[in-house]
């Protein structure tokens, strides 16, 4: 196998980055992206490994749908870029991140009022807080939020914990969907035994790939919401192979996440027409992958990573 290493800068800021990297591997059933972040340790980028040799070398599970309805998503700008990012993005449900570090509640309802705006009535919103809040905190903030959307379609990870959420879910009217609460987990089965959601976000590189995912939706028996971790149009078409299988897909999914990206590694990138994705697998192009190819250095320390993870990886398989 040979991977090949990435380096992809960002137009603005995302979840702290403003360069995305990975690695692609290309196998029998097509390519694969591994792109753990940088802030990972060794051991969490086994299920990221798995995920990416799954779709070289496996088979993912068969549709049921062939379009996508997506969401676009609104880092933590102002109200006139965000209002320019929804418009542009032709989706009619966006996702807005809140509670951003140096930021204040004011700065989210100025964001959420030009996100309603730009949508319309009939738009759907919902806010994605990355478990920044205290359950206090999140409460008054989740109730200020939903005035100024006019109505939210769910919080995302209001809080750290699953307790929290717990909590939080006690006080506000606004289902709340889990993320962190489930890809970090050791156990991610506690925030449906506890009742802290009322929806499951899930990312496919982190939970080790399309049918780990699939099997973990089926366990958790929610609502689930089928995100990206910022990855180039490989990783994307994971994704979109895992809401393609679902049973039931109530919600449009957080693939849209090309435009975070100042670039891609294929020439048809998977990008909405009309707030959908057609389900297809695009292959890799040599001439985009060469503009953004990474240096010696950088893919010298992507090995280095590749190979802890591969050790790791070995010692769980014996």
């Amino acid at each position: 196998m040979t991977f090949r290493t990435f380096a992809i800068e960002m137009p603005l800021q995302f979840r702290g980055l403003r360069r995305r990297e990975g690695m692609l591997v290309r196998g029998d059933a097509g390519w694969g992206e591994f792109s753990p972040f940088r802030d990972y340790p060794v051991a969490a980028c086994v299920p990221w490994l798995e995920s990416a040799l799954e779709a070289a070398h496996g088979l993912w599970p068969a549709p049921v749908r062939t379009q996508i309805p997506v969401n676009c998503s609104v880092p933590a700008v102002g109200p006139e870029e965000a209002h320019k990012i929804v418009r542009a993005s032709g989706c009619i449900t966006a996702k807005v991140k809140v509670a951003e570090a140096g930021q204040v509640l004011f700065d989210d309802v100025a964001r959420l009022e030009a996100v309603r705006d730009a949508l319309g009535r009939s738009g759907r919103i919902r806010i994605d807080a990355n478990g920044a809040w205290t359950p206090d905190d999140a409460a008054v903030a989740i109730k200020t939020l939903d005035d100024a959307a006019g109505g939210l379609e769910y919080v995302e990870q209001p809080c750290s914990t699953v307790e929290e959420l717990v909590e939080v879910r006690r006080h506000i009217d606004v289902p709340v969907a889990a993320d962190e609460s489930i890809r970090l987990a050791d156990d991610p089965h506690r925030v449906k035994k506890l009742g802290a959601a009322d929806v499951a976000v899930l990312k496919v590189q982190p939970l080790g790939g399309v049918n780990a995912c699939l099997r973990l939706a089926e366990q958790l028996n929610l609502p689930v919401v089928v995100s990206s971790a910022i990855e180039t149009s490989v990783g994307l078409a994971a994704g979109l192979a895992l809401a393609a299988a679902l049973p039931d897909l109530p919600y449009a999914c957080g693939l849209a996440t090309h435009t975070l990206l100042a670039a891609d590694v294929v020439h048809d990138p998977l990008s909405p027409v009309d707030g959908f994705i057609e389900l297809r697998r695009p292959e890799v192009d040599e001439e985009a992958l060469a503009q953004v190819i990474a240096d010696d250095a950088l893919d010298a320390e992507w090995q280095e990573r590749l190979a802890a993870v591969m050790a790791i990886r070995g010692k769980g398989a014996r």
